[in-house]
């Protein structure tokens, strides 16, 4: 038995003005990983991808493993970029192979496609017209049509954070490896539901998620081979964009279209509590000072990584200088000319930045908004650290050049690649301890939640600026298809 393995995952805010080239897609390299350099790094990392080499090697099948990539989410993915991964597949499956597993994400956007996975999955099929291919997808998924009916098995993570992203693997590569052995038929039924739910609103910690992805489970315990609740990722202006299901079964289409249907109710019926009503930036911080607790987190949650923020919007950083906040740590801000400057003059000196604001987002109409910074070159790194868990424990992460600049009041982290803060070691590997500090601010939304929540005493919500805005009503949607809630009125 031989089988392609691969991935290729972007999640793309079509609003974003930070550019997606192949470069994004490396980790410490300058291209994406490919065969036995990709097998080396990648078996038994904490990723779909590592669980499906996991479970062929175990099988005893003969793994091609073409590329694997991996970016931070950001704007429509370059055609050059879509085209070296696609090319490399495509190429890998027509040398011949018994299945394909795919770790994707479900929200790729490109210059030329709405649906980048479609579009590959199509390929594929185009090469070897009956080949079995399975999916591992986040949970941001904007599932579609020409996705479903390019696949035989499709997986989604059940938990937001990320936390399942192994066991999902598992879930796709197992059914695919039990249909090429002959034990199971997989059927699979899915469906849509007019509704973008909010992304401050989507964690699996809280309901009306925490229901939907429990009852996924329990209909994979109760005989479904995998059951995933895709809550969409709304930043994406495609026509699929949005809430959506799937139920893959054992060769029974009718159960796997009531187990669908039920998981599609049951979010729609809840869709009222899926919409977020930010608060003023003003009351937030004023909440936050009065907090006689540490830390207490202040998510930045308008400018992120993990929804493709610019993470150089300088908004509530400013608001907290202002305050006259103290005790502060903020991670990030993206200035890579800033970290030059402080590389240049070295860790101790004094310097006046103009940092964060370089980049424009004509989506909102906004141009930069640098900001005057006095202060301490205090810590110098190449950026890279690896996770400490639980989310994508032991992986690599790659910062770029990276500095820590000390106000007095506040210690600034300042990176050259976006990165979310989901983990304690963004900080501790800048040699500054999360656990000492009256306040973090994060450019986070949801994911802070796996690294940081045992940790936080106090949360507050900041709404600043940025192309990942929770107020929808500041962005152009031209293209989701429409009439859809909350966009629209809906009894």
């Amino acid at each position: 038995m031989k089988v392609v393995i691969a991935q290729m995952k972007h999640e793309t805010n079509t609003f974003s003005p930070v550019p997606t080239p192949i470069a994004r897609f490396a980790i410490g390299t300058a291209l994406p990983l490919e065969g036995d350099a990709a097998l080396q790094v990648l078996r038994g990392s904490d990723s779909a991808i590592g669980a499906f080499i996991d479970l062929a090697e175990r099988a005893g099948a003969a793994i091609v493993l073409p590329v694997a990539g991996n970016a931070w989410p950001s704007g429509p993915v370059e055609d050059a970029a879509f085209e070296y991964f696609a090319s490399r597949i495509c190429a890998a499956v027509a040398d011949g192979c018994d299945g394909v597993l795919l770790d994707l994400h479900g929200a790729m956007v490109t210059n030329s496609h709405d649906d980048g996975e479609g579009e590959l999955l199509a390929r594929i099929l185009a090469i070897s017209a009956h080949v079995p291919i399975a999916l591992a997808l986040d949970m941001h998924t904007n599932l579609t049509p020409r996705m479903v009916a390019n696949a035989d098995v499709i997986a989604g993570y059940q938990t937001y954070p990320h936390i399942d992203v192994y066991s999902t693997g598992v879930r796709a590569g197992r059914a695919l490896l039990a249909m090429l052995q002959g034990a199971v038929r997989p059927t699979m039924a899915w469906g849509q539901r007019p509704m973008l739910p909010h992304v401050m609103r989507q964690s699996s910690l809280d309901a009306p998620n925490r229901e939907i992805q429990a009852r996924c489970i329990v209909m994979e315990s109760e005989g479904a081979l995998c059951a995933s609740l895709f809550v969409g990722f709304p930043h994406a202006d495609i026509a699929d964009a949005g809430l959506s299901a799937v139920v893959v079964t054992d060769g029974d289409a009718a159960l796997a279209q009531r187990q669908c249907d039920e998981l599609l109710d049951m979010a729609w019926s809840s869709r009222a509590l899926w919409v977020y009503r930010p608060q003023p930036l003003a009351q937030s911080l004023a909440q936050a000072r009065a907090l006689d607790l540490h830390p207490v987190v202040l998510l930045d949650h308008y400018d992120n990584a993990a929804s493709g923020g610019t993470m150089d919007t300088m908004a509530v950083l400013e608001g907290i200088l202002r305050s006259g906040m103290r005790d502060v740590a903020v991670f990030a801000i993206f200035d890579p000319q800033a970290v030059q400057t402080m590389q240049h003059a070295g860790v101790g000196a004094q310097r006046t930045l103009s940092l964060g604001g370089k980049l424009d987002m004509p989506s909102l109409g906004l141009t930069g908004q640098p900001l005057e910074v006095s202060g301490t070159v205090k810590h110098l790194s190449n950026g890279q650290f690896r996770n400490r868990g639980p989310m994508s424990k032991g992986v690599l992460m790659d910062m770029g050049p990276t500095a820590v600049f000390d106000t007095g009041a506040v210690e600034i982290v300042v990176i050259s690649r976006q990165q979310e803060p989901n983990d304690l070691a963004c900080f501790t590997s800048q040699g500054i301890d999360p656990a000492q500090k009256r306040y973090l601010m994060l450019k986070s939304r949801v994911h802070w939640r796996a690294g940081f929540a045992d940790l936080a005493k106090a949360t507050v919500e900041c709404a600043g600026v940025g192309v990942c805005t929770s107020d929808y009503s500041a962005l152009d949607f031209k293209r989701v298809r429409r009439p859809i809630y909350p966009l629209d009125n809906w009894s």
